[in-house]
């Protein structure tokens, strides 16, 4: 599918084929090409918590307040944000300097930079780059399971509280979005859309 075939083509889907699988090499083609989205620093503040456990999605049915496409798409994905992302600095920069491709000055420089932003005087906006940066991927995330013929639903009307509890996930993560994945049952609600010349300011209001 081309990539504004794929825009347009993409719906809310919440109601999902149970029995049409996502094959593995599909999922993770899919998770690869989200996992590409842009992100302040190159810090890439995602994580996918992936469920396709039918035991485990019965568990998180009343946890998304008993959407059931909870339960019958074959992959639910919790999307979480990284609020101490300045942890992966190192990691991300050192090696560019050992190949070669950054001088060690302009890594250091970069790395200070970005632990003097996440400081703890600075939690509230460091729980904005986290839902920011990971909205990005969830949007890629949508697209790239639409141009594979796969249908979601981003979920925002999810117990992030019971979820963090009942799958053990750290504070550092933020619980951004819950994402159905799989094929539709029936085709998404028709929606209205605005049109473009009332949602495009040009210069200044």
């Amino acid at each position: 599918m081309e990539l504004f075939e794929a825009f347009t083509a993409r719906h809310t889907v919440r109601k999902y084929d149970s029995s049409a699988p996502v094959p593995a090499e599909d999922l993770h083609d899919i998770l690869t090409a989200a996992a590409t989205a842009p992100s302040a620093w190159n810090l890439q503040h995602w994580r996918f918590l992936v469920i396709t456990d039918p035991a485990r999605k019965q568990e998180l049915l009343p946890l998304t307040y008993n959407q059931q496409q909870t339960v019958d798409a074959p992959v639910f994905i919790l999307v979480l944000g990284d609020r101490e992302a300045d942890k992966m600095a190192d990691d991300l920069y050192l090696p560019l300097v050992d190949k070669g491709l950054m001088p060690k000055q302009a890594a250091e420089t970069l790395i200070g930079n970005i632990k003097g932003a996440y400081n703890p005087d600075n939690k509230a906006w460091a729980q904005d780059e986290a839902v920011l940066n990971s909205g990005f991927a969830a949007m890629q995330l949508m697209l790239a399971a639409k141009a594979k013929g796969y249908d979601t639903c981003p979920m925002g009307g999810i117990d992030r509280n019971g979820l963090r509890k009942l799958l053990n996930i750290p504070e550092r993560f933020h619980i951004v979005m819950g994402l159905t994945l799989g094929k539709a049952a029936a085709p998404a609600h028709p929606t209205g859309r605005l049109p473009i010349e009332e949602l495009v300011i040009k210069e200044s209001f």
